[in-house]
Order: structure tokens, then sequence, then C-alpha cells
């Protein structure tokens, strides 16, 4: 059955053909099924001693047993077969791929790892030169090649377990299989880039359960890895729009399972750069399933301690939500607020830093929604002992857009943020932070000085009630501490009385 079945294919040679005939044989016989034995018993055995070309492509054919289904020898060039035996030579080189092979050992199976990735070559140099019309068989093929090499489970120590700041100075790891791995990406990339491969057939296998395996891929730890992901997912969702809400429903899953479960995840910043790009091409007016991921996804992605890792990617992505709806801004502001670090100042510098992003693309109507708690905590800030946030609070008041709104609502903020000002003159430790506070009230009172005076007589009369009530709880803990001093305490056998105890007596909470 296997002959008649081959001899529909064409022969390239009486050597070819003895060779497949034997090759069938074997197959019937049940001694082709384990293709990973055969690749590396025949090769080891035969590549070894092969004395030239034509002995490798002799052989090639029991050497890589599923390229018979194809009848067509894989290791053969494009240029050497017609145009009508190409797509079946595509198939066949694109199955010869399907081996994986354990980089861990660098000398080991090296002569299948050589003939491997020369195929993988020549498959990336036929799509790029001269771009085949891909038949659903060649595009069922592809998908399976690219799943057998590049999707699997990290193991847990390839993962990263430290947070941002921890980790930054570590050498990044590299896969030692990156000389396969990156040419299976280019192929990859070549293949959905195609103008010659149609959609509406490749979303059969281009689907659901291959974008999720692709999408898992980003924790990878090597960043060569991630950087090809990045332009392959941009590639796949400008090309399947029918998958384009699934791919960003998942990657909104992988951020709530980043923040909320494990804080550990490798491709946040190459993930928030794709998705920086998909929220530029958001038509007007947004729709309420991208309101909710920038509330839901976006925003909360401010708590984890690594957020200083993709800290620029996510501002880039909120700051393109603000240029598409204005509105958003106060809302944007209002969720910095929730998540604004408290103990963590590194993080607190980047926050004032993103504010002040936002507030220069924030129109006076939202800033009037979000001024009084957003300026009474850049008051705390201006008080940090730490002067790097200090300082950062100050330069607030040299953006021109923030003082024109200031300017705009100066008697709701001034009173919030003179006090602060005022402690900071009389008592930070940093002269530099000194400086600038002297330079920042020096502007509020070229903007209303009534305003300042008012403010300021205000803060010297707190300030003083302040004093007195402490001085008049030092005179009432000096006077109990007197009092208690005539009493002696009962040492050695006094006798004491004691109040029978009761357990009637004892309340119950209800």
């Amino acid at each position: 059955m296997w002959k008649h079945f081959l001899n529909k294919f064409p022969r390239k040679s009486s050597k070819s053909e003895s060779a497949s005939d034997s090759l069938s044989s074997s197959i019937s016989n049940g001694d082709g099924a384990n293709f990973g034995n055969t690749v590396q018993k025949a090769t080891s055995g035969n590549l070894a001693s092969s004395k030239s070309a034509a002995a490798v492509k002799r052989m090639s054919s029991s050497v890589f047993p599923s390229s018979v289904v194809a009848g067509i020898e894989p290791l053969l060039s494009f240029k050497d077969v017609t145009n009508a035996e190409r797509p079946n030579l595509f198939i066949s080189k694109l199955n010869l791929c399907c081996v994986v092979f354990d980089f861990s050992d660098q000398n080991k199976n090296c002569a299948d790892k050589d003939i491997k990735r020369q195929t993988l070559v020549d498959l990336v140099d036929y799509v790029h030169s001269t771009p085949p019309r891909f038949t659903e068989p060649m595009i069922a093929a592809s998908c399976k090649m690219f799943a057998f090499n590049l999707f699997r489970v990290f193991p847990p120590n390839y993962r990263s377990n430290k947070g941002a700041g921890e980790n930054d100075e570590e050498e990044p790891m590299f896969d030692p299989a990156w000389s396969h791995l990156q040419i299976v990406y280019d192929l990859l990339l070549q293949f959905i880039a195609s103008v010659s491969l149609d959609a509406k057939v490749a979303k059969k296998y281009v689907d659901h359960s291959f974008i999720l395996s692709l999408l898992d891929l980003f924790d990878s730890e090597d960043p060569r890895e991630r950087e090809c992901l990045k332009t392959v997912l941009h590639r796949v969702y400008g090309k399947f729009m029918v998958h384009r809400p699934f791919i960003r429903k998942t990657v909104s899953n992988i951020f709530f399972r980043f923040i909320f479960e494990t804080q550990r995840h490798n491709g946040i910043t190459e993930l928030l750069e794709v998705f920086g790009s998909v929220i530029s091409g958001f038509a007007l007016p947004l729709k309420e399933e991208h309101k909710i991921f920038l509330w839901r996804a976006l925003i909360p992605l401010h708590k984890p301690k690594a957020v200083g890792m993709y800290l620029q990617q996510l501002t880039y992505c909120i700051t393109q939500f603000i240029e598409k709806d204005p509105k958003l801004s106060s809302t944007v502001v209002m969720g910095l607020l929730k998540y604004w670090p408290v103990t963590n100042s590194q993080k607190e510098v980047m926050f004032l830093s993103e504010v002040e992003e936002i507030l220069e693309l924030m129109p006076q109507v939202e800033f009037q929604k979000c001024m009084v708690p957003l300026f009474r905590r850049i008051g705390y800030c201006l008080n940090s002992s730490h002067f790097q946030v200090a300082e950062r609070a100050l330069f607030l008041w040299n953006n021109d857009h923030i003082m024109s709104m200031v300017s705009q609502c100066r008697q709701v903020i001034v009173p919030l943020v003179l006090p602060a000002l005022e402690r900071n003159s009389r008592n930070h430790w940093n002269q530099a932070v000194q400086n600038l506070t002297l330079n920042v009230r020096k502007i509020l009172m070229e903007m209303d000085e009534e305003l300042v005076s008012i403010c300021k007589r205000k803060f010297e009369d707190e300030e003083g009630k302040q004093l007195t009530s402490q001085e008049n709880r030092r005179i009432a803990w000096e006077r109990l501490e007197s009092t208690a001093s005539i009493f002696h305490p009962v040492t050695g056998k006094t006798a004491v009385l004691v109040t029978p105890f009761s357990p009637s007596s004892v309340p119950t909470l209800t």
C-alpha cells in the first residue's frame, strides 16, 4: 500500500526511491513509531560516517520518517523542485522541524541540530523571498511546528522571585535553545505577516488555544524571546480581528493574576508596550469595555512593588486613554491616590512624575473634581523627610499648565499647601528643599499676596493653639505624676482589702 501511495509522487533518483521503499516497509512494521528515537539512532550512526552531501540526502528519509507523508525528501532545496512540488516540500521540512532537541547538553545530537537549523533557515528564506500561497495543509503543518517548538511550560526556578530594584543589576537568563527558537520566531513572524495568508482559513489553527499558549510565553526569562513575542502578538492582533476581544480579555487576566495573586511575571512590560499601540488605535467614542480595562486592569497595576519595572509603559497606556477621552483624567488621578505608596519613597517619586504627566493633559473641569484630595496628598509629600520626594513635589510648581489651573482654583488649593510650605521653611533638614520651598512660596505670593497672608496668619494661629494644647497636656501629666508620688506602693506583707470576685457581676457581651 505504501509503495502504491509513494508512486504518486515524483522521484528524484533511484537511490532516494530505494530509501523510500525500505522506509515504507519499516514503518508498516512499526519501526518508525518513535520519531525521536529514529532521529537519534540513525543520525548518530550514519551522519557521523557520511562522506559527502549526497550521502546525507540519501539517508534523510530514514533519519526523518515523518517526511514520507509529503513524499519528498526534506533536505532538498526549494530551488531543486518545481513550483507544484514546493508546497509538499514545505510541509516535509515543517514535519522534520517538529523534532525538539535537548540543548542542556550542547554536545548532544550536534549533527541533528545542525540539520534542523539549516532546514529552518531554508523555510524562512523561502517564505521571505518568494511568499507562497498558504494552503490549509501548509497552515496546519506550520501551526503544528510552531506549537512543538515554542509552546512549553517554564520550570519554577525559571521565574523571577524578586521585586523591582532587587534584580535590576542581575544578568538576564538566556535560553540555551535560542539558536533554534530565534529562527522559529522569525518564521512565525513571516507566516503571520504574509499577505498570502488568508486570515479566514488561518483562524481555524491560530485559535484561542494557540493564542493562549503564545501569551503564556511572555513569562519567559529570556528578554530576546519576549521581544520577539511582542512583535508577533502585535501582528496577530492586527491580522485576526475576530480574536481581538479574546486577546484583550486574556491579557487582562494575566494582569489580574499578577496584581492580586503572584506579583511575579516577566512580560508585563512587553504586554504594556503592545497595548500602548493597541489603545492608540481605539475608535471614538471609547467602548465601555475599553474603559473597564483602564479601571480594572491598568490603574491597579500601580499596586505591585515591581511597578518601577514597567511604569513608563503603563504611563504611556494611561495617557493614551486620556488623550482619547480627557474626561477619564480625574478618574485616573483618584485611582492613583487610592494606590498611593505610604512607606516606599521610590514609588512616591514615580507617582509624582506620573501625576505631572496626567495633569498636563487634564482639562480644568476635571481638575476641579480631584484637586482637593490631590493637593492634600501633595502637601504630605512636601513635608516628606525623604528629600527626593519633597523635591519632586516642589518641582510640580514649575509646570506652567499646572500653575494656570492652580491660579484659577487658588482659593481652594493655597490653604491646602501653604501650611506644608511654612513647615518646610522652618524645620526641613535639607537645604535644597528649603530653597525650593521659598521659591514656591514666592510664586504663590506673586499670584495672590492677600490670600497667602490670610492663610499664613491662620496657620500661625493654629500653631499657637497647638502649642497651648501641648503645654496644657504637659502640665496635666506633671500634676498626675506629683499626685501619684504621694501614695507609697504596697510592699512586703501589708494586708490589702480585695473585693470578692463574683462571676455574675461580670458584664457579658451581646
